[in-house]
């Protein structure tokens, strides 16, 4: 397969536009990067294999390193029927000053019969007035697998800046078979209640998600194996919950520490991946670099 790049024309200091189109399809139990195609800033180098080849790995880069404001993103993935593939990123992705404009991301991942995705991005972080709306959406085959993630800082506390000036946007659905299971959407203001309110973040800076559908209900001891990864998070003020109804599993994540955070997510993975995919957790090695 070749990578697919169309031409990208950008004026310096001009918001940027960047779109990123991967297909994973099954090739006789091996799964294999068949679709790539990208504009602007945002890419896949290759297809990686470190467990099986059955589940292909990729990283997604933005080679800029930020998002300013105005620059739009667009990631459009389609996993094709028994196909496998794991995404994550390199390192954080970091939204700067809105500079008057807003800044946009829209993430669709479609995952067709027998298929499974992890999307498992690392930490997104927010600078203060950053101005941002974040949409994700997720189409599910009635016996697809999905497991997705997400770390949402606001403001980079272990070096003194906070967020109180800006805007965060988000809306997230999935649907599996047509019928919506998850909707979400929200809106935070550096400034407003939402950041201190009980309802929201109760004056956290970090939140973290993890949400996770099968085909099965998952038994009470992976529950319960979960909630103790919460009450022994390395963050002392943090704060996690663990919800599941039928098929669907919601795991949250309050805290101060992107690193304590990032563990959470990490931990809660490995006790998920081989209840509900049935394969080992092989800890992807660009997390540990």
């Amino acid at each position: 397969m070749k990578a697919v790049e169309y031409p990208f024309i950008s004026s310096p200091g001009a918001p940027s536009e960047a779109r990123l189109t991967l297909g994973f399809s099954d090739d006789h139990g091996t799964t294999r990067l068949t679709d790539r195609r990208h504009y602007g800033p945002l890419r896949v180098q290759k297809a990686l294999y470190p467990e099986h080849p059955s589940v292909c790995h990729a990283i997604i880069i933005h080679p800029p390193g930020g998002v300013v404001g105005g620059d739009r993103l667009h990631i459009d993935i389609d996993v094709g029927a028994q196909a496998n593939a794991l995404i994550t990123t390199p390192g954080a992705a970091k939204w700067y000053k809105a500079n008057g404009h807003i800044s946009r991301q829209q993430i669709n991942l479609k995952v067709a019969a027998g298929a499974a995705l992890e999307w498992l991005p690392q930490e997104t972080i927010f600078f203060n007035h950053a101005h941002v709306m974040l949409d994700h959406h997720v189409e599910l085959a009635a016996d697809a697998r999905y497991i997705g993630a997400e770390i949402l800082c606001f403001g980079r506390t272990a070096s003194g800046e906070i967020f109180d000036r800006g805007r965060i946007g988000q809306h997230t659905s999935i649907r599996r078979d047509g019928k919506l299971l998850w909707w979400e959407q929200g809106v935070l203001n550096g400034d407003g209640e939402g950041m201190q309110s009980m309802l929201m973040l109760g004056g956290h800076t970090v939140c973290a998600t993890l949400i996770a559908l099968g085909n099965k209900v998952l038994p009470s001891e992976i529950i319960g194996s979960l909630r103790e990864i919460g009450n022994s998070a390395e963050d002392p003020t943090a704060k996690s919950g663990v919800t599941q109804i039928k098929t669907l599993l919601v795991a949250r994540y309050l805290g101060h520490s992107s690193q304590a955070a990032r563990h959470w997510i990490s931990a809660c993975w490995q006790q998920l991946r081989p209840a509900l995919l049935e394969r080992s957790a092989i800890v992807p090695r660009i997390w540990h670099t």
